[in-house]
Formats: structure tokens, C-alpha cells, sequence
């Protein structure tokens, strides 16, 4: 069934008369200009070494409408999260909320002692601690008060076990896991998995800055090295940790009369991080927890007979999936989409152990969640080609897909009613998202709703796009190995140069 188009206020279109002989012969015309005008675009001095896949398909008439090098595999950054967003959907529902759940190993004693461990176990939910989740623990730690928990003799452990897979994913580059957008995929994660540092001048020239953390990271330790100068003098800050250390190197310089300079870096630990906030909740509520906390990730598990004993205490749930989703391709939100896989794939492992099909070989949670895209993607229709995808948010290097695999998803599921949730989540050119300030005041603004994909010198774009004809067409647009030159402007610009001329059609291709 055919979507209405909220954001453009579109009615539901009306099936158009057999064109007449002229009509027919200025749409052809209009197309042939429209390709040539394509052609020339991409045919610049600037892309000599560079390539591009472009297909665009009228899901109307089912015309292709445009192709260029559409089955040329290429890398498509973060328009793969399309992939994963649709599976996603297709494999929970947009209604499913992910738990979080909170057990305990042994039952409360009548004094009210806990003599057992807590045990919060996670299951991918990437929202624990955003402003919609600010109160996750507190409602997990009244529910324990209400069960009758005065203290808890044994520990905190923070079980994020449920993803048998690395805390990256495949294809990453070890620079990245530092950064906000490589933060670690866990089936336990909280506040984004990304902690805020925030660097001030010392009040005497001489002193190490001051250097502020929120929330604290468990386990990290930092080594400051970091000066403040008399000013003027040259701000130089420099912030570092080797992938998987805990120790957070600053140094260089800050000058004594330069503002509060701000960071965002990717936890190390983000389930000890979760466990921490849980004590701190379960104090506010007059519980006392003996025991340490401590993290699982796999590949430990916590032992079978015990798990089969767990006494369950409290979930707290996510918003519903489409709300995930939709954050994961607004914002283009590695971490979001990169769980939500994993997810697929902890589902799938589950249930082939619960048929009894587990594989002899043992595969991540990521690989099975590849497969379970692969799967899907099949069984729709889309062809796969020689398409490699390796992980859930278009951040591996090694990703290959082409442009008309991408158009061959948004034709083939993307136009229904299941699938709604995904189209409302595509950035709206000019308006919201990624694409808020792309295409502004052109004819894209509000006729253009796609996923932005970008990393060194790769570019991409695919989604939908209504003409001024109101035909509607399903694009994708990759270019790769872009230099861009000093003298030109944003390399986004020249694709959205071509999905401008898409929204400027102004007839309909014939049916």
C-alpha cells in the first residue's frame, strides 16, 4: 500500500490517465535531460578519480529512471544502516520494548538481608540514560525495596553477556574506538556508552588543568599532563587512551583566560558504568550493597545452575523499537544500530539452541545477525550480488553494497505499511536529522527524506524523493574515493545536487 507523505502533506496520489501521445514524448524528453544533467554532474574534473553508483526507480511505475554504474559494489558508510533498520523492524516488530531486568541468586530473608549477588542483566537496549531513561535504576531499585531488600550481602555484577560478540564491530579501525561514534556495542549500555569531559584552566599559571568527568567512568584512570599557560598563550589540548586501556592520557596545553573546552569520548566499560548507577540508586532508597561490582561481557558466562536459580526481581523496559530505530537514522547513531543487530543475532542464536540447530561452530552475535540480514534481504527480493555488509552501522571500511541493492531495499519492503516506522525515521532534507541543514530553500526541502552516509573520502545518500510531478522515486546515491578540492565546498553538496534535480522532475515517467 502507498504511504502518505506527512511531512510533504501529500494526499494519496490518484491513478493518472493513460498520457497522450505528446505527454508521452515530453517525459521522455524531460528524462533524457534529466540524465544528461546527471551525466554532466558526476562527469566534472573533480571526480576524475573518484566513482559513483547511482540508481533511482520510480516505485510508481516501476521505471528506472536513472542508472549509473548501479551495480558497481561500493562502501556506503551510513546508509547501511538502512539494512539494519529495516531487519530490525522486520525481525521484532516496531512495537517490541527491550528489557533490562534485575535478578537476585538467592531469596530475601525475612530480616530483610540479601545474602546473594544482584545481577543486572542486559539485553541491547542502547536508550539506559538519555533523557527519556534518566530513571532506570531508581525504578529498579524501588522494585527492590518493595520486595523487601533492606542490604545485600554479595555483589553487583553487570551482566552483558547476551551479545556474543566483541564490544566493535567488524571492520572498525582502532582509531575510532576513542571517539563518541566508536563507542562500544553491549548488551548493557547506559548514557550512550560515551562519557563528556569537560578541560578548565587552572586558577595559577603552572597547574594542571582541571579536568571534570561526567558520568565517571569505573576503572578509568586519568594522567594529567595537561598545563595551564598565562595567557595569551595557545590552547593545545590533547586527549588519548589506547584501545582497550583505562588509562586516559592528557596533555599539552590550555591557555588561563580560555573558556571550558568540552569532549565526548567512548566508555571503556559501559556495563560496570550501569552498575555503578544502580548502587548509587539503591542507596537513595536505604539499600547497602557489601559486595563489589563488576562487569561480564562475553566471552565469560555466568554459570548455568546458577542462572537457572536467578530470582527475578524487576524489568524496566525502552521505548518502543520504531522509536529506537527512528533516533538510530536521524541521527545516524552507530551505537544504536550496531545493538540493534547484535540483537538480531542474539535472537537467531537463541532461537536455534531453543530447536536444538545451534551450529557445531560457534558464530558471533554479529555474524548471525549478518546472516539474518542476508536472509531477509532474500527472501524480499533484494539482490545481494556480491554485497558484503559486516556490521550493523555502515562504520567498517570492508562494507560493499551497490546502489541498487540500496534501491532494491527501499523498493521492495519499504513501500508498505509494516514498514512505515522506517520511512518516518529517514532525516527530511532541510528539516530534521542529518539532513537539517542540507538542501535548504531548494526544491529538495521537504520532498527528500533519506539516510546520509559519510567517512573519508565516501559519500552516500539514499532514501525517497517526490518530484514535482508527485512521482515518487527511491534513490541511492554513493560516491567514492572523493578528494575533494580545496577550492570546492562540501563534498555532501554534490549529491545533493543530484537529489535536487530529482525533486525538480516535473513530469511523471510513464507507466
Amino acid at each position: 500500500m502507498r504511504w502518505i507523505w506527512l511531512c510533504c502533506l501529500l494526499a494519496p496520489l490518484q491513478a493518472l490517465a493513460q498520457q497522450e501521445q505528446t505527454g508521452g514524448t515530453a517525459a521522455t524528453d524531460s528524462l533524457a535531460t534529466l540524465a544528461a544533467r546527471i551525466d554532466a554532474h558526476i562527469a566534472a574534473p573533480a571526480f576524475a578519480e573518484a566513482g559513483w553508483g547511482i540508481h533511482v526507480v520510480s516505485l510508481d511505475s516501476g521505471k528506472t529512471v536513472y542508472a549509473h554504474a548501479a551495480d558497481a559494489l561500493m562502501v556506503p558508510a551510513s546508509t547501511a544502516k538502512i539494512f539494519t533498520a529495516a531487519l530490525a523492524l522486520d525481525t521484532f516488530g516496531p512495537e517490541y520494548r527491550i528489557p533490562t531486568s534485575l535478578f537476585a541468586t538467592q531469596e530475601v530473608r525475612r530480616d530483610g538481608e540479601l545474602r546473594g549477588d544482584l545481577i543486572l542483566v542486559g539485553y541491547g537496549d542502547p536508550t539506559l540514560g538519555t533523557e527519556k531513561r534518566r530513571n532506570w535504576a531508581d525504578q529498579l531499585a524501588v522494585a527492590l525495596r518493595k520486595s523487601g531488600v533492606q542490604s545485600v550481602r554479595g555483589s553487583l555484577i553487570a551482566d552483558a553477556s547476551w551479545f556474543a560478540s566483541p564490544l566493535f564491530g567488524s571492520g572498525w579501525e582502532a582509531a575510532d574506538l576513542q571517539s563518541w561514534f566508536g563507542a562500544p556495542a553491549s548488551a548493557l549500555s547506559v548514557d550512550e556508552n560515551v562519557f563528556r569531559i569537560e578541560v578548565r584552566p587552572a586558577p595559577l599559571a603552572g597547574a594542571t588543568a582541571r579536568i571534570a568527568l561526567d558520568p565517571k567512568p569505573a576503572a578509568l584512570e586519568i594522567e594529567n599532563n595537561l598545563r595551564t599557560l598565562k595567557a595569551p598563550a595557545r590552547t593545545d589540548i590533547s586527549l588519548y587512551r589506547a584501545p582497550g586501556d583505562t588509562v586516559l592520557h592528557a596533555f599539552g596545553s590550555i591557555a588561563s583566560d580560555a573558556a571550558a573546552q568540552h569532549y565526548r569520548l567512548s566508555m571503556q566499560d559501559p556495563a560496570l558504568v550501569a552498575a555503578e548507577q544502580l548502587r548509587a540508586a539503591l542507596l537513595r532508597v536505604g539499600i547497602s550493597v557489601r559486595g563489589k561490582s563488576r562487569s561480564i561481557y562475553w566471552p565469560q558466562r555466568r554459570d548455568v545452575a546458577e542462572a537457572e536459580s536467578l530470582q527475578h526481581i524487576a524489568d524496566v523496559w525502552s521505548e518502543p523499537l520504531a522509536e529506537v530505530v527512528h533516533h538510530g537514522l536521524k541521527v545516524s547513531q552507530n551505537l544504536y544500530m550496531q545493538n540493534l543487530l547484535l540483537m538480531a543475532g542474539a535472537k537467531a542464536a537463541d532461537d536455534a539452541r531453543a530447536a536444538g540447530k545451534e551450529p557445531l561452530a560457534f558464530r558471533s552475535s554479529e555474524a548471525m545477525g549478518i546472516q539474518a540480514l542476508r536472509a531477509f534481504l532474500s527472501r524480499i527480493g533484494v539482490p545481494l550480488n556480491g554485497m558484503v555488509i559486516e556490521d550493523g552501522a555502515g562504520l567498517s571500511r570492508r562494507n560493499l553494497t551497490s546502489a541498487a541493492a540500496l534501491t532494491g531495499l527501499l523498493v521492495k519492503w519499504g513501500d508498505s505499511d509494516a514498514a512505515r516506522a522506517f520511512r518516518l525515521a529517514l532525516p527530511e532534507a532541510g528539516v530534521d536529522g542529518s539532513l537539517t541543514g542540507r538542501m535548504r530553500n531548494s526544491a529538495a526541502e521537504g520532498r527528500i527524506h533519506a539516510k546520509t552516509g559519510s567517512m573519508a573520502f565516501t559519500y552516500a545518500l539514499a532514501g525517497y524523493a517526490v518530484t514535482r510531478a508527485n512521482e515518487r522515486l527511491a534513490f541511492a546515491i554513493m560516491l567514492n574515493n572523493y578528494r575533494r578540492p580545496p577550492s570546492s565546498g562540501r563534498a555532501s553538496a554534490e549529491l545533493d545536487a543530484i537529489a535536487i534535480l530529482l525533486a525538480e522532475l516535473d513530469v511523471r515517467s510513464t507507466p
